[in-house]
């Protein structure tokens, strides 16, 4: 009987919420999900530093599309910031930079939240993966590149004092738009209270719609792998954009879509015509992410199954 050779394997598609492990970049992260799924295509939603743990939001195949999304989505962290040392990371892995005697109470640090809250001025850290002339700003301040960090607004929706039972840290819990850096957050903190200070835990909560009940370990994933079952993991693409409106395709509509064709808006989809994005699908297999204009649907970024 002929050899029929190893079984293809199918294309990996939709998002493994990771709970990453302290100690290793996203990347890495990403690299060893990746090799337990056999995924080909994949990227991941928003880096997390090897201090951190918690939400890292993996897309596979066709999820990569939705990345952007994600990462634009809303963020909670938990972190830890000990004060009376400035590092030059601005967390535990730099090396000291400044130092205070200055321990602030707890009365003093719940009246310095406030200003904290609401859209504010924000100077993202020298070690940060921020491109400055095409060169990401780490690897300049690791070449010694002395590099002027520009300020840029963030929005940071609430930020909470959890514990300060302990001399020389607090715990916090803050909820954030995109593009805000704890670790700057915990620097000007530190600096409002007459001190200095780095984080020296952080735990990413929540990624737009994702939350640690969602969340698999690399220990879990791999037994999963080795039971063959590594891609009952996954969540379907429709999980990153759960709070957009979805409109249902016939075959034939559907077919226009994928040839990258507009779609007559109908009476019946008129209560979709003010939402920025919309998911359509047909019998439950995403086709496209369109947006109307003109009164028609067109087609802002296709899926390919």
């Amino acid at each position: 009987m002929m050899n029929s050779g190893p079984p293809i394997r199918q294309p990996v598609h939709g998002w493994l919420i990771l709970d990453k492990p302290q100690g290793l970049t996203s990347t890495q992260s990403l690299g060893k999900a990746r090799r337990l799924l056999s995924g080909k295509k994949a990227g991941h939603g928003g880096t997390l530093d090897p201090l951190a743990t918690g939400i890292l939001p993996l897309a596979f195949g066709e999820a990569t599309k939705l990345i952007p999304y994600v990462m634009d989505g809303d963020k909670e962290y938990e972190f830890t910031v000990r004060w009376g040392e400035q590092r030059d990371t601005d967390d535990a892995e730099g090396q000291v930079v400044a130092i205070s005697p200055v321990r602030p109470s707890e009365a003093a640090i719940q009246a310095a939240l406030a200003p904290f809250i609401g859209l504010v001025n924000q100077t993202p850290p020298r070690y940060s993966a921020i491109k400055i002339d095409g060169e990401r700003a780490y690897d300049l301040a690791r070449e010694g590149v002395q590099v002027a960090m520009q300020p840029r607004q963030v929005t940071i929706y609430d930020l909470k004092l959890i514990d300060a039972n302990v001399t020389d840290e607090a715990r916090f819990w803050v909820a954030s738009g995109k593009g805000m850096y704890v670790r700057s957050l915990a620097r000007d903190l530190a600096a409002s209270l007459g001190t200095c200070g780095h984080v020296t835990a952080l735990r990413r909560l929540r990624v737009g719609p994702f939350t640690l009940t969602e969340a698999i370990s690399l220990e879990k994933l791999t037994e999963l792998a080795h039971n063959g079952a590594a891609h009952k993991a996954l969540l379907a693409l429709r999980m990153a954009l759960d709070d957009i409106p979805v409109l249902h395709l016939t075959a034939s509509e559907a077919q226009r879509l994928r040839a990258g064709q507009s779609l007559m808006i109908r009476p019946q989809h008129m209560d979709l015509v003010s939402a920025p994005v919309i998911w359509a699908e047909h019998q439950g297999t995403p086709v496209a992410l369109v947006a109307q204009q003109s009164g028609a649907f067109h087609v802002m970024r296709g899926f390919h199954f």
